[in-house]
């Protein structure tokens, strides 16, 4: 198997009356306060696949970032190679949540830098529901293909 660090994560997705919907997540602490367009996610994260299957991963990745539960069943949305090199596995799953109930948990960081003092930031500050065409805006370039493929596997 790789020695790339892989990530796993799941692209819930709703039906409305306006078409598809999928739940993104905004990346939390200082760095992303201010950006928008281009750097939200799906909810994943990295595990060793020596320990975790993707799916699995995907599930506890999932609640850890939005405090949610993701029943299934899931379609597999395959994997794709960022541009760092990191594997990202990707799973949908139809769902319907409070996006703005979602809790993160958080990780520790010096801030400000040089301060010498530690800061908690949640690691996802927010989670919304976008159409489509608005999470193609919202989404990091690089998992734009977990989009055409949920398209694909939903009709």
């Amino acid at each position: 198997m790789s020695t790339a660090p892989q990530s796993a994560g799941i692209l819930a997705f709703r039906r409305t009356l306006s078409g598809l919907e999928v739940l993104l997540v905004h990346p939390g602490g200082p760095f992303w306060a201010r950006r928008d367009l281009g750097i939200w996610s799906i909810p994943k994260g990295l595990f060793d696949p020596e320990l975790e299957q993707p799916l699995e991963a995907a599930n506890r990745e999932f609640t850890e970032e939005t405090g949610f539960i993701v029943d299934g069943p899931f379609a597999d949305l395959g994997t794709l190679r960022q541009r760092s090199g990191k594997i990202v596995h990707a799973f949908a799953a139809e769902a319907d949540f409070d996006a703005p109930s979602s809790r993160s948990n958080h990780f520790e960081m010096e801030w400000p830098r040089g301060s010498g003092t530690m800061a908690s930031f949640p690691e996802v500050d927010r989670s919304e529901w976008f159409g489509l065409p608005e999470a193609r805006l919202k989404l990091l370039p690089g998992q734009l293909v977990f989009l055409d493929r949920l398209a694909e596997a939903v009709g």
